[in-house]
């Protein structure tokens, strides 16, 4: 059985003036770069042992992820991955936050009137994409830093993501899943089945 520990990114910018980020990018601050480093540590106390490192291809996402590593003293190399991106929001990318749509089951078709994507459609590429990664030899406990919007797609490929979603979504959230690669050929059904399980999350300290 692998492992995935799948995190959201630091505080960034846009984050903390409430502008829509999706494949725009903002840097880090000061806050999100020390969130990255706690969480580090929490995962070093825990004494988890990445093997395998992934990330979008933002840099709110490489960043989180050097300062984690960097936390844990685990200097891994990585890979971007274009399939771990965000939600793209079309014309509303770095619009005032007051304009998304926050109902998970209205966000399913939201954001293509303004030229952006599905959740169906990220919660596919999420799902494919990670499930590669978790396929490829020796990924045995995979680091994936990704977003809170496509993070919480591919949570609800798995299971149900409201009462993870109610019990806090904030930064450097990090869902670890099991995989099992017998049934790495099946699609999650939402509901459990499938190669994906959903074993504990992980969250800052408030």
């Amino acid at each position: 059985m692998k492992t995935l520990y799948l995190t959201r990114h630091g505080e960034t910018m846009f984050n903390r003036q409430h502008r829509i980020q999706g494949w725009c990018d903002s840097p880090l601050t000061k806050r999100g770069c020390d969130q990255a480093r706690e969480m580090g540590a929490i995962l070093h106390e825990r004494g988890v042992n990445f093997d395998t490192a992934v990330c979008s291809t933002a840099e709110r996402a490489s960043d989180t992820l050097e300062l984690l590593l960097g936390a844990l003293d685990m200097p891994l190399a990585y890979e971007r991955l274009k399939g771990l991106r965000e939600m793209f929001y079309g014309d509303l990318e770095a619009q005032q936050d007051f304009l998304a749509e926050n109902d998970p089951e209205a966000c399913r078709t939201y954001y293509l009137q303004f030229g952006g994507e599905s959740s169906d459609t990220v919660r596919d590429r999420m799902v494919a994409t990670l499930t590669d990664t978790m396929r490829a030899p020796g990924h045995d406990c995979v680091l994936a830093v990704g977003h809170g919007g496509a993070n919480f797609n591919f949570l609800r490929a798995v299971t149900d993501p409201m009462p993870i979603l109610n019990a806090g979504w904030g930064n450097l959230t990090t869902c670890v899943y099991t995989f099992d690669e017998t049934q790495a050929d099946e699609l999650p059904d939402g509901q459990g089945a499938g190669p994906w399980n959903l074993v504990d999350v992980i969250r800052l300290p408030n």
